[in-house]
């Protein structure tokens, strides 16, 4: 299950490059194996982060004090976009990364954060090139507030944003549980349902069980 999110305030890392697709975040090789859970972390980012004989890059933000204890990243446009590889987000994840801000994400990317207890913002592109410039001003030393509950965001300064999310998304992130565990909750709905359309149509359900 998801761990449950409702407030964070932690340092964010502004990660400005447009289109930055899931292969960037983590390397197709890197998957490849029984036991990736666990061991994803040192990899995000990783041609990024490392330099071509395996040492950091100095100039990655996330290799720069005190973006190595970010836990909120801040994104260009289509942040996440290309491949499905649910291993991006399970990389963020290790890392530590509790929220993404950005104009928009790949949806694919977008959707598999909810299941992994990321909360991705969506907030118009004026709004994420200001937090990153304020987080740039001070350098890292002002955080960035993220309240599920109220639907804001807290910038450095103290300016206050409005962000819209699915109920249903909010619902999940809020209590710890994917998208099995909320269709769960309406397992009586559900049996009502099937029973009734058994009464209903049960030539169907007849078929379904032979076959």
């Amino acid at each position: 299950m998801p761990k449950p999110f409702a407030k964070l305030t932690a340092i964010a890392a502004p990660i400005m490059r447009s289109n930055i697709d899931t292969d960037v975040v983590i390397r197709i090789e890197r998957l490849v194996g029984n036991s990736v859970r666990g061991t994803l972390g040192k990899w995000a980012f990783g041609s990024l982060r490392y330099l071509p004989d395996g040492s950091e890059n100095p100039e990655f933000i996330l290799n720069r004090e005190p973006y190595r204890q970010a836990e909120i990243l801040i994104t260009g446009p289509n942040f996440g976009c290309g491949s499905s590889r649910e291993g991006a987000v399970w990389s963020l994840q290790e890392l530590g990364i509790r929220a993404i801000i950005g104009s928009g994400f790949g949806d694919i990317f977008f959707a598999n954060c909810f299941q992994n207890g990321i909360l991705p913002i969506v907030v118009d592109k004026e709004i994420v090139d200001g937090l990153a410039a304020e987080v740039e001003h001070t350098q890292g030393a002002g955080r960035i507030g993220v309240d599920l509950e109220e639907q804001t965001i807290t910038s450095p300064t103290g300016r206050r944003h409005r962000f819209e999310i699915d109920p249903r998304r909010r619902a999940g992130l809020l209590e710890g549980l994917d998208e099995v565990a909320l269709t769960l909750q309406r397992d009586e709905e559900i049996r009502a349902f099937q029973a009734a359309d058994r009464a209903e149509r049960p030539w169907i359900h007849f078929a379904r069980k032979s076959a």
